[in-house]
Formats: C-alpha cells, structure tokens, sequence
C-alpha cells in the first residue's frame, strides 16, 4: 500500500453502546449517578484519611492512592461517555483519543501494581507483625506508590505511541466506549502482530507478574492464618486482608480475562462492558468494600459526623 494512501485521521466515531435515543438517555441518567457516586465515594474516602490522625498507616496510605487512582480513571473515560450519550456526532478528535487512551491504560497499570504493594503490606502485617513498623516505614511506602505510578506510566507511554504510529488509512470508526487499547489497534490497515507481541509482553510485565506477587503473597498469608490457635485471632487476621482480597478478585480477574489472549479474547459487546466494569462499577464499589466491614473507618465516620453536628449546633445558636 503506497504511503498516500495510509493517512491519518483527524478524528474517530466512537460507536458505543447503542444508537436507539432512549436507551441512550437511559445509560446517560444511570451513569451519570454512578458516576457522581464514585467521585463522592472516592473523595471522602480521602478526605477522611486525611482528616483522621488514626488512618494515618500504610494501608491507608494505599487506599488513598487507589482511590486518587479510581477517581482519575472513572474521569478519564466517563465524561466523554456522557457527552456522547447526548450528542448526535459521537467524535473524537485525534489528540484527545491518544490522550484517553494514554490515561486510561497508564491508571490501569498503575492499580495493578498498586494492588501487588497493598498485598505485600497485607504480608508484613499478618506474616511478620512485630518488624511491621520497621519494614513498612514511610520511606518503603513512598518507594512501593513511587514504582506503581511511574511503571504504569512509562508502559501506558510506550503503548500509546507505537499504536497511534499505525497506519488507520480512513478507517475512524472504533466500535467501543472510547478509545480503547485494542479497539484502535484493530483499525490499522497494516499487520499488527508486533503490537499484539507488545500488549502481551506489557500484559506479563504490568498484569501477570504483580497478579503472581499478590497469589505468593496470599499463600503466605493463609498459611500464617491456619497456624493461628484461636478462632478469634484466625478471623481477625483474614478480616484485615478481606477488602483488599475482594478488590483484586475484581480487578485482576477481569484484565486477565481482557488482556492475555488478543487473538482469542472477548467479543466486541464483551470489551465494552469490561470497559463499563473499570471505568463506573469498580471505582464506585471500591470505597464500599473498603469502609463498610472496616472499624476504623467506621470509627473515623462516627468521629467526623460527630464534630460536624456539634459544629452545626453551635452555628444554629
């Protein structure tokens, strides 16, 4: 094919979810809430621990970087969804596509190897509690965010520039909720092996290999637990690791089912609801599965409600 004829598009049509205008309106009210929820749900989670002296641990420390983390990716993809919901011409332009997926792809990185570094602080705390404060310093905490944020950037980088070099010839309509990895990898009209190479090396590097970390590091912990001789400390133990438990089943569960085979991987229709799943329902289940079982949080609720009413009281008189 002569180079004339591979240009680049401007823009991309983004096909969504569905074209009917109700349906559309629907989907726009639905996560139009789910959104607002995630955002109130991820920004007081934060705002909590900021607040509160007694979540000022490492646990904490991480769950306020996986709620920075949710909260980014819901908007980095949401926004543009609601938009298109109401608009006739659903496009894209060039730029902004290369940006959403940058974005999007780098915050998927950085949660996978974040959820490896809340497993390992999960490990220290169950497996070796007495060297937990030594091991688990300030210092070890700001080097574990440090490697999620920066290894989930650099391959969101590498991602995003080797697939927008792609020849897209005048092909601009992306059959997804927005631009999505694998969505603008399939509208080259050259052969995209090399790129499939490269989605699955960054798969290993950013999704196996944090996902075997966090499973070596379970093994460790449910072993520590069965060695437990009373049924109270057994139940106190797993309940400190249940939340994170439940979050990487989430997670890593879905990538894995997306990511690991390109050739053989999920339909069209199915990409777009894993997609939904990432960018609406897991930032917005996360906060709840992580305060509503949790004591402290629970306490630190209680305690900020309770100084907001007596300060409410005194304005009222």
């Amino acid at each position: 094919m002569g180079r004339d004829n591979q240009t680049w598009v401007s823009e991309f049509i983004l096909l969504g979810l569905s074209s009917d205008w109700d349906t559309q309106v629907s989907l726009f009210v639905l996560f139009l809430v789910m959104y607002v929820v995630t955002m109130l749900g991820n920004c007081l989670i934060v705002l909590l621990i900021r607040l509160d002296s007694r979540l000022h641990t490492p646990m904490y420390f991480f769950l306020t970087n996986l709620s920075l983390v949710d909260v980014s990716y819901a908007t980095s993809i949401v926004p543009q969804l609601l938009a298109h919901f109401l608009a006739e011409h659903k496009a894209i332009p060039f730029r902004s596509c290369a940006a959403q997926l940058f974005f999007s792809l780098a915050l998927g990185g950085i949660e996978f190897v974040l959820l490896a570094g809340m497993a390992y602080d999960r490990y220290v705390a169950v497996c070796d509690p007495l060297r937990y404060s030594a091991i688990m310093h300030r210092g070890q905490c700001a080097r574990l965010a440090i490697i999620s944020w920066a290894s989930g950037s650099i391959n969101s980088l590498m991602q995003t520039t080797i697939t927008f070099q792609l020849p897209m010839c005048t092909n601009k309509f992306i059959d997804h909720i927005s631009c999505e990895l694998l969505a603008v990898v399939r509208l080259a009209c050259v052969d995209t092996s090399s790129n499939e190479v490269a989605i699955m090396v960054s798969s290993i590097l950013l999704l196996m290999t944090p996902f075997c970390l966090v499973l070596l590091s379970y093994i460790r912990i449910i072993s520590t637990i069965l060695k437990i001789q009373s049924r109270e400390g057994r139940r106190k133990a797993f309940h400190t690791c249940a939340s994170h438990l439940t979050v990487v089943a989430l997670c890593y569960g879905m990538a894995i089912f997306t990511y690991i085979q390109p050739h053989s991987g999920p339909s069209v229709l199915q990409e777009k609801l894993i997609s939904l799943f990432y960018a609406i329902l897991t930032p917005m289940l996360n906060p709840m599965i992580h305060s509503l079982r949790n004591k402290e949080v629970k306490g630190a609720w209680q305690k900020l409600l309770g100084k907001f009413s007596v300060l409410t009281s005194k304005l009222a008189t």
